[in-house]
């Protein structure tokens, strides 16, 4: 069965940027540009928190975010100061302004420990261009030669020059944790695969959940594997922790990080796992025959991708890979010039 993506918005058209727009009772949209590939904006929040503002998620380290900031806490605010800032995780789309954001207000970080921790880890690697352990992985995707000099000699400080410096001290969020906000109380679900510990918000009161990157409208949260952990499996780990918002209510209004507020939560989960259950079939019948995961691209995504597409595009169709792996639906091997194979196992020829 086909499952459309039936999500409904509440709000036609987005604010302008930089103008906060009431979207529930003391939660207010405040819409960023972004400069990223396939994405040109992302969503923030302000909830009224007693006497003062807590802001969830920050954007990027850029000029003009700081300058719409400003304009945010001089036009908006009614002189109250921020009192917290909470992070859902650690991309610099996310986490960007967290540091200055605390420091201008003299207020606290709160976000999940190993998102913090993840953070300050690529804050502080201070390699001026792609380490030789990492290039080694792209080597085993069965990049060339030509390929690999070209994205080793390209800028490896991207993410410490879109944030501004991690606060070294964090304010811990836990799974099922209550947040008091002003006049209610938020609950911390923790969603795992696109980050490491992922901190969505939710409202049981008014039946208002913050999302983050978790759950989109229309796109996909990406889903990849990193070379810093290469075994792992997190698109097995995104698919459970989507279980962990079963439990809310049909009416749930979602508010997410890029893309349009929207209700239908649950036929958006069961669109996302359909979704990836699509994708790893396609990937199980492509490798057939033994395959490199930078062949596999042209089955995944079916588009010209720019060399930072192609990279994230890899980690993505590993991370499939490697949940088709697990499951004991495709088998790995190494070739005789460092390559890994991906292969169909024998289990499923014999049952065909």
């Amino acid at each position: 069965m086909t499952l459309t993506n039936d999500v409904k918005y509440p709000h036609s058209e987005a604010a302008e940027f930089g103008q906060p727009q009431e979207v529930a009772a003391g939660v207010y949209w405040v819409r960023m540009p972004l400069e990223i590939t396939g994405l040109n904006h992302i969503n923030l929040w302000l909830l009224q928190d007693g006497p003062g503002w807590t802001i969830v998620d920050t954007s990027m380290n850029t000029d003009r975010i700081h300058d719409l900031w400003e304009g945010v806490f001089a036009d908006f605010l009614g002189g109250l100061p921020v009192t917290r800032v909470i992070c859902t995780h650690f991309h610099p789309d996310h986490m960007g302004q967290a540091g200055w954001l605390t420091r201008r207000w003299d207020c606290d970080l709160w976000m999940t420990h190993r998102e913090w921790l993840q953070g300050r880890v690529a804050e502080l690697d201070q390699h001026d261009k792609m380490p030789g352990w990492q290039v080694d992985f792209f080597r085993q995707l069965g990049l060339s030669d030509t390929a690999l000099a070209e994205i080793q000699n390209t800028s490896y400080t991207q993410f410490r020059d879109s944030v501004t410096p991690i606060p070294p001290q964090v304010h811990s969020v836990r799974e099922g944790q209550m947040i008091r906000i002003g006049d209610h109380d938020w609950q911390g679900i923790i969603g795992r695969g696109h980050s490491p510990g992922h901190l969505c918000l939710y409202n049981a009161e008014t039946h208002v959940m913050i999302s983050g990157d978790q759950i989109l409208p229309r796109i996909t949260p990406h889903i990849g594997l990193h070379a810093s952990e290469p075994e792992a499996n997190p698109l097995q780990f995104y698919l459970d922790t989507l279980a962990n918002f079963n439990h809310l209510p049909e009416d749930t209004l979602v508010l997410p990080a890029h893309g349009l507020p929207f209700y239908g939560l649950h036929p958006r989960l069961a669109f996302l796992r359909q979704h990836h259950d699509e994708r790893l079939a396609l990937l199980e019948d492509f490798c057939a025959e033994p395959t490199r995961v930078l062949s596999t691209l042209k089955v995944m995504f079916r588009r010209e991708l720019n060399p930072f597409e192609a990279i994230l595009a890899m980690g993505e169709s590993l991370s499939h890979l490697h949940y088709l792996m697990g499951q004991g639906r495709i088998v790995r091997k190494t070739s005789d010039d460092g390559v890994w194979l991906y292969q169909a196992s024998s289990r499923r020829a014999d049952a065909a």
